[in-house]
């Protein structure tokens, strides 16, 4: 049990640290226009506030996922979470500037509030209906939200692979969460068929996202040498 406890935690932590660079450039992007002193305010309230909306918004989703069924289409939702994790250019475009104080905070809180829903769900599953998890993985955010987003960014700009272990972490809970759900009990009571269930989950996610970075890749490759060629005729 105490190790299922610390897998689950550990497993949270991991999840965490991954979607949590998005807050730092929605932070960074919600108080551009402000003056230094008071991005710091806005970086401190603003983080707070969206995790105060980060915290009712698991402990419903954990009471939510009681009802049957919503194990199920938690975990749906949640692979196709790990597969946009590895397959999107994450633009924050889309997200303004405040020219006030309280403008930057209204837009950091409604904006995490909007894109945090994988972050929720990602904790609320990984937690197995835990209360206690989910306290220690929402506490564990408040640091790793407001002073370790900018590090991770750079760590995950030197070394890719941790986006891809962050999706298959996830992809791992979507499994769990599936084969967690009640009126599946039948199909997944063998332990080979649900562990082969959840490495096949993993490994369809993983082999999806790569084919689908490698098309865009190659369209690019295509567009840049008719680009190039266009160029060169004229």
């Amino acid at each position: 049990m105490e190790l299922e406890f610390l897998t689950a935690l550990l497993t949270i932590i991991a999840i965490d640290l991954v979607l949590a660079g998005d807050n730092a450039i929605l932070i960074g992007l919600a108080a551009r226009n402000l003056p230094k002193e008071q991005q710091k305010k806005v970086i401190l309230w603003g983080s707070l506030g969206a995790i105060i909306i980060r915290v009712v918004a698991t402990l419903a989703v954990v009471w939510l996922l009681k009802v049957p069924g919503l194990h199920l289409v938690g975990g749906l939702l949640l692979v196709w979470i790990a597969y946009k994790l590895l397959t999107d250019d994450d633009s924050h475009g889309d997200v303004k500037a405040g020219d006030t104080f309280w403008a930057a905070i209204r837009t950091v809180i409604i904006a995490d509030a909007l894109m945090g829903l994988d972050n929720v769900l990602a904790i609320a599953g990984a937690s197995h209906g835990n209360m206690t998890l989910v306290i220690i993985g929402l506490l564990v955010s408040v640091p790793v939200v407001m002073w370790g987003s900018t590090m991770i960014i750079k760590w995950i700009e030197r070394y890719p692979v941790i986006v891809t272990i962050g999706s298959a972490i996830l992809a791992w809970t979507a499994a769990k969460m599936i084969v967690g759900e009640g009126f599946l009990n039948g199909i997944f009571a063998n332990g080979f068929i649900k562990y082969g269930f959840e490495i096949l989950v993993i490994a369809a996610v993983l082999l999806a996202g790569r084919m689908t970075v490698k098309k865009k890749q190659l369209a690019t490759q295509n567009e840049e040498t008719f680009e190039l060629k266009k160029a060169g005729s004229h």
